[in-house]
């Protein structure tokens, strides 16, 4: 039977009613795995629910958004018209009226379509599904009333998420936020945008520098660093109410300002003259002994989701490298030993990778580490430089910034290093990503 469920867009704070229907467990990708293979999909051209009612004008600029989304997911191939027998144009949005056939024969092997019913005041209705082509078997369907074109980023998310929790298990992409640092006339500003870098908006206007953003576990507040005139100060924006406030610290910098999953701050302060990782209590003031502490730098702290672990840049050796520690135990563990520069480490959720840039002789690549095994895996290979990798909420997929274009611009990589896609986030030089966590 289908369930009711609530969709909230917190972009626009909008309650729409959507109702998904899903078939039993079929098709199944492991994202995860080695050697992964792609499936092919095709979205349909849209279809009035009713013959002989119109298409409402947002239908073929829904599709256009859906399919730019998926373009996002490398273990789906997106099949073109001119490779299906009679085009992407099905006989009706549901089975039995649908002729499987003709793409079983062009070995497509997920079909995507969509009903449109046009409603008062420009909004329409729209109902998602989404077939296994070989057997015919609805895999699920979703709707979503009442809607205008303002919506569809917002709607086309919410359905590719579904689309990627019902073949992979995971959800956190679609729904995750993107803050990152965008250079304007006034500055180096943050910014947050949606997912693949639509609808970005200003969060800060301080003018100076601002960056190194970092999100609280739920999403509501940010941390960044501002670099002012004279000082470094720590800076904090309210999702929620947008005020944006900054805060003095104890020393001359403020470094790589994060949170702790239970909500408690970590930051790189100079107290003692060198720069060391603290945490601040609710006075603004550091608590206890330092979490890292040497006579080098020790910076650009990154948990994973439970806490246990903290991975963080040193020069306690000598070259900068990236270390672990165990926070219940307190045991530090170096885990990177080739190269003279490794830094930006990004802990993946779940703790096992841990994702940074190291100095290559043809400059920064994004590298991968197993912290299972100790193996690494270059996932980046220019040209430019690749740096500020940041792992997104699922694990999987790996945010950074790159130069490969001429300036700085964001793009989006797996920790399997799939061809990296450019995320559309506005005009001007982009860097420094960092991903909400959300859910996984």
């Amino acid at each position: 039977m289908p369930r009711a469920i609530a969709l909230v867009l917190p972009i626009l704070a909008l309650l729409l009613a959507a109702t998904t229907v899903q078939a039993q467990g079929k098709l199944s990708i492991d994202i995860f795995g080695p050697g992964q293979t792609k499936t092919n999909l095709m979205v349909a051209q849209p279809l009035p629910a009713t013959n002989g009612q119109p298409l409402p004008r947002m239908a073929a600029d829904m599709q256009a958004q859906i399919r730019d989304n998926l373009r996002f997911l490398p273990f789906l191939r997106q099949v073109a018209s001119t490779e299906v027998i009679g085009g992407d144009r099905v006989e009706a949005p549901k089975a039995p009226g649908i002729d499987f056939k003709r793409f079983q024969l062009s070995r497509v092997d997920l079909l995507t379509t969509s009903a449109w019913t046009p409603g008062a005041d420009g909004k329409a209705s729209v109902a998602f599904r989404v077939y296994e082509t070989f057997t015919g078997t609805m895999l699920f369907g979703q709707e979503y009333a009442d809607i205008k074109p303002v919506h569809m980023p917002d709607i086309a998310d919410s359905f590719c998420s579904r689309l990627m929790e019902v073949l992979t298990g995971r959800v956190g992409f679609f729904q995750s936020r993107l803050a990152f640092v965008r250079k304007d006339q006034s500055g180096k500003e943050i910014w947050v945008a949606g997912p693949t870098g639509y609808n970005a908006r200003k969060i800060t206007s301080l003018g100076g520098v601002n960056t190194s953003p970092a999100w609280s576990l739920d999403g509501k507040r940010l941390l960044f660093t501002h670099v002012a005139k004279t000082q470094h100060m720590l800076g904090m924006a309210d999702m929620d109410t947008g005020k944006v406030q900054t805060v003095d610290l104890p020393g001359s910098s403020v470094i790589s300002p994060t949170y702790m999953p239970d909500g408690r701050l970590a930051v790189t302060l100079d107290i003692e003259g060198q720069p060391n990782i603290y945490l601040l209590g609710r006075d603004w003031k550091p608590t206890g002994t330092p979490l890292a502490k040497s006579w080098s730098i020790d910076v650009s702290p990154s948990f994973d989701r439970a806490g246990r672990k903290m991975a963080f840049v040193s020069g306690r050796l000598g070259n900068p490298h990236i270390f672990v520690l165990d926070i219940p135990t307190g045991k530090v563990q170096r885990v990177t030993y080739e190269g003279k520069y490794n830094t930006n480490p990004t802990m993946s959720p779940d703790g096992n990778f841990v994702a940074f840039s190291r100095d290559t002789d043809v400059g920064h690549r994004i590298f991968v580490i197993d912290l299972r095994t100790g193996l690494e895996r270059q996932v980046t290979f220019g040209p430019g430089f690749d740096e500020e990798p940041s792992f997104g909420p699922e694990g999987y997929f790996i945010a950074f910034s790159s130069s490969r274009s001429g300036i700085y611009k964001l793009y989006l990589t797996t920790r399997h290093g799939d061809e990296p896609v450019m995320l559309q986030t506005g005009s001007g030089e982009a860097r420094a990503p960092s991903w909400t966590r959300g859910p996984n």
